[in-house]
């Protein structure tokens, strides 16, 4: 998701110049919506609905991941339908971002683990160090913080995923799908199936003005800022916490129609920045500190790394920002890509549009893995 604040970088070698309007943010004006929407040609949505969830079971819970000195409560949901036939495991992944959380993908997982079909799943929703509700401690976050504890999440024999005997598919969003992409290639993960919704690898500020050393030292300047004590809270209060900043961002483009952003929305996401902590995990997304990779060649050298191990399925959607979809257009008919499909939506299409994403992530099952 895009960062919530506008920036100006100085032509100056030497300074960074922070403009703060209270209501507008980067990627509204950096990243203009196309205006076309386009859906799968294979699918009628209007005729998609969201399905009946009374069926369906739940349970929240923390996991503790130990990270160097730091014992982190991970926060995470369970969703599980009532039928008694063996189960695949979905892990979803929620896209990180200043407000990145659960609830993105919980209609997705109820409606999929409802479904009594061709694969029957159970489905387990995390929230990322640093963000929604899991813990915030002040640590150096970058993207090998975050590929380290998913790997440590899927991994481990006391993880929620234990039940699962590793044979786990993953659904992500925008970075974290990269993130497991990445963590993938390595072999640190082993993922029966990968869905990239909406993937993204490049930070709001590394995306528009590069990465060379003068650019990294202004944005180490402005990271150091965020985090500083008191200085750092202000900054981020007008940036980010405040419920117009969320509304304009929702608005201009992590949504694709402005009507489907409420206020219940924006309440939700604005609670969320007034946790402890809140403002560390953005200060490393907005800098680009969590990209996974630095260039368009990088991020398709990950899929292609799978090409024959791991069906992947692309979710591009016809909303989002410019450059954004341009890095998810370059996927489209890429080695190591097993199916593109593209939905209604933007950055958030799992959230906007959940029963549409959930059709296709369905049908990707049923097609890796019916019987």
């Amino acid at each position: 998701m895009a960062s919530s604040a506008t920036f100006y970088l100085s032509s100056s070698p030497t300074r960074l110049s922070c403009r703060i309007y209270r209501h507008a943010l980067s990627q509204s004006a950096l990243f203009p919506k196309p205006l076309t929407i386009k859906a799968s040609a294979s699918t009628d949505y209007s005729k998609v609905s969201v399905v009946d969830k009374s069926s369906t079971s739940s349970k929240t819970g923390n996991w503790q991941w130990k990270f160097k000195d730091n014992s982190v409560n991970i926060y995470y949901e369970e969703y599980e339908g009532e039928s008694s036939e063996p189960c695949k495991s979905v892990l979803m992944i929620p896209t990180i971002s200043d407000v990145s959380t659960v609830e993105e993908w919980r209609v997705v997982a109820k409606d999929i683990v409802q479904r009594n079909g061709k694969v029957n799943c159970r489905a387990t929703i995390i929230d990322w160090p640093g963000l929604g509700y899991s813990d915030r401690p002040k640590m150096d976050y970058n993207a090998d913080v975050m590929e380290n504890f998913l790997v440590e999440f899927m991994n481990a024999p006391d993880s929620p995923l234990c039940q699962s005997d590793n044979e786990i598919v993953v659904f992500g969003g925008g970075h974290a799908a990269t993130i497991a992409l990445r963590a993938a290639k390595k072999g640190l993960v082993k993922p029966l199936a990968i869905a990239a919704v909406a993937p993204t690898w490049a930070g709001p500020l590394p995306i528009v003005f590069g990465r060379d050393s003068n650019m990294e030292s202004r944005y180490g300047l402005l990271r150091g800022t965020l985090r500083a004590p008191a200085l750092g809270w202000m900054m981020y209060n007008v940036l980010v916490s405040n419920e117009k900043a969320i509304e304009s961002q929702y608005k201009s483009h992590v949504y694709a129609d402005p009507e489907n952003v409420t206020p219940g929305i924006i309440d939700s996401r604005y609670a969320l920045t007034k946790r402890k902590g809140a403002r560390y995990v953005p200060a490393a997304f907005l800098t680009g500190l969590l990209d996974p990779v630095k260039s368009r060649e990088e991020f398709l050298d990950l899929f292609a790394c799978l090409e024959g191990k791991t069906p992947v399925l692309v979710v591009s959607t016809a909303g989002s920002p410019k450059r954004s979809k341009a890095e998810m257009d370059a996927l489209n008919g890429a080695k190591g890509v097993s199916k593109f499909v593209e939905l209604p939506g933007a950055l958030l299409p799992q959230e906007e549009y959940p029963a549409i994403v959930a059709e296709e992530l369905y049908r990707f099952l049923i097609e890796n893995f019916g019987t």
